[in-house]
């Protein structure tokens, strides 16, 4: 399998004050094409950097960032949000939807920003939105939906521009566990249908033993876990 995402000696640290302090230190990590993969470690240790580190939306302080096999330090800002929006989806613990905006609209806007035409996006959205349940829901805005149909809604919206992996910071720390497990089941569906890797962040070691691996951030290095059987 082809690497989508690679971290080559990364570390990154920020100053305050007088003091520096090292949240990551010389990491090599590598997502490659297909695969699910879950980031567990205490709060604060840096998980969600480490996210954005490979996302393109921080700069290391050493090492390298590739995505789809281009180093995006060596590239201009411009082309570092088209290689972003090319091949990454995201979701959060918090859905992030404009809420003056319906699902549909929701999930269209990745592909309006991106060029597409109003019919195109909206049909495209609709297939997602069916695919992950909503069909029934597409002209409702986010007040009219539910907290787990509002995170499949983002999940519509992250995968409407077919990435190549969908970066995931919490996508359940804010349901309630029956919702929470529909979400992952889903995610695992679509992972296997669609052949998109999954980088998910989460406190939650059940949902991290569902993934093909799982990865611990431990004083600002990460350690390979032993997949349970599950």
């Amino acid at each position: 399998m082809s690497n989508i995402i690679e971290c080559r000696s990364v570390s990154f640290s920020y100053n305050e004050g007088n003091n520096q302090t090292s949240v990551l230190k010389n990491l090599n990590f590598e997502i490659k094409s297909g695969e699910t993969t879950a980031i567990i470690g205490q709060s604060g240790c840096g998980k969600s950097t480490l996210l954005n580190l490979m996302a393109g939306l921080d700069t290391p302080t050493n090492g390298d960032v590739l995505i789809a096999n281009t180093n995006i330090s060596k590239i201009s800002e411009k082309d570092r949000t088209e290689l972003r929006a090319k091949n990454l989806g995201f979701v959060y613990q918090f859905h992030h939807l404009l809420g003056e905006f319906s699902a549909l609209e929701n999930v269209a806007m990745p592909l309006l920003i991106g060029g597409c035409s109003v019919a195109e996006a909206r049909e495209r959205a609709t297939v997602l939105l069916e695919r992950v349940g909503l069909g029934s829901r597409l002209s409702h805005q986010p007040a009219e939906l539910s907290g787990g149909e509002r995170q499949r809604v983002a999940v519509a919206r992250a995968l409407v521009t077919e990435p190549s992996v969908v970066l995931m910071d919490e996508p359940t720390g804010n349901l309630d566990p029956h919702t929470a497990a529909s979400i992952l089941a889903l995610l695992i569906e679509l992972n296997h249908s669609l052949a998109i890797s999954f980088v998910l962040v989460t406190h939650d070691r059940t949902i991290a033993a569902q993934m093909d691996r799982t990865v611990s951030l431990e004083e600002g290095k990460l350690v390979a876990m032993e997949q349970p059987v599950v």
